[in-house]
């Protein structure tokens, strides 16, 4: 690190449990984003203000005038602008540091699993299950650390599957790929605006902690959370040794 950097960093860097050595684990790691819209939003700007060296953004949106409520990566200079090109913007003028790679496509099939195996570790901000189940896939097929967030209306949730354990769920395992179930959009339901960022942003730590390999992550543990009483909840997970997913699918 030079002298800018010690200077840029130097919050982290007194923290015991990150210092020199943790600081220059987060430049030289590389973490993909998946969405860069409500959720999407403050986790690129976290890793890139804290100084996560590579940071990968997908999204094939553009912004319109109805995201601005809650995507604070975008501006009104922004509108019709795709989504990863206008965050890559803001990361980039909050902090150069960072490689940021804005992919302005929807990651699928061979794309996705090459940008996976890739990242040190993966989040998935996306706003539907088929994209949620596809980078799952991925991410048992390459056992990368998963952190995935999701929220509308007043409740959000936040979980870690970390694929490199054995032993650990995957996002299937909680939510079955056959499973029946009607998707959760804001544009149909509405979400709270400040709930993104709450998700979000501990997205972000959740990713920070595995890349410096620092304190207990979510791994097997889903938090919910109530905007509206202001409570969080959490759950135990397993698991589920019948998951045609990560049970059946071998380490590439």
């Amino acid at each position: 690190m030079n002298d800018a950097q010690l200077l840029r960093y130097s919050r982290h860097i007194l923290l015991d449990q990150i210092g020199i050595d943790g600081q220059q684990r987060l430049l030289d790691g590389h973490a993909l984003v998946i969405g860069a819209g409500g959720l999407g939003s403050p986790v690129a700007l976290y890793l890139a203000a804290a100084g996560v060296g590579r940071i990968t953004l997908a999204d094939h949106d553009r912004v319109d005038l109805t995201n601005l409520q809650r995507q604070i990566a975008h501006d009104m200079t922004s509108l019709g602008v795709n989504k990863a090109r206008s965050a890559a913007r803001r990361m980039a003028a909050m902090n150069p540091d960072p490689e940021v790679i804005a992919l302005e496509t929807r990651l699928d099939g061979d794309e996705l699993d090459r940008a996976v195996a890739k990242a040190d570790v993966v989040l998935d901000c996306s706003d539907n299950f088929a994209t949620r189940h596809a980078v799952n896939r991925a991410c048992v097929r390459y056992r990368r650390p998963l952190v995935s967030g999701a929220a509308v209306r007043f409740d959000g949730q936040l979980a870690v599957f970390d694929l490199r354990d054995r032993g650990a769920p995957c996002y299937a395992c909680l939510f079955p790929e056959d499973a029946v179930d009607a998707e959760m959009r804001c544009a149909e339901f509405g979400v709270f605006a400040p709930l993104v960022g709450v998700v979000g942003a501990s997205q972000a730590a959740e990713a920070l902690k595995l890349l410096l390999g620092v304190g207990d992550s979510l791994s097997g543990r889903l938090l919910l959370h109530d905007a509206l009483a202001a409570e969080w909840r959490g759950l135990r997970l397993r698991k589920d040794s019948s998951c045609p997913v990560c049970s059946a699918v071998e380490p590439t």
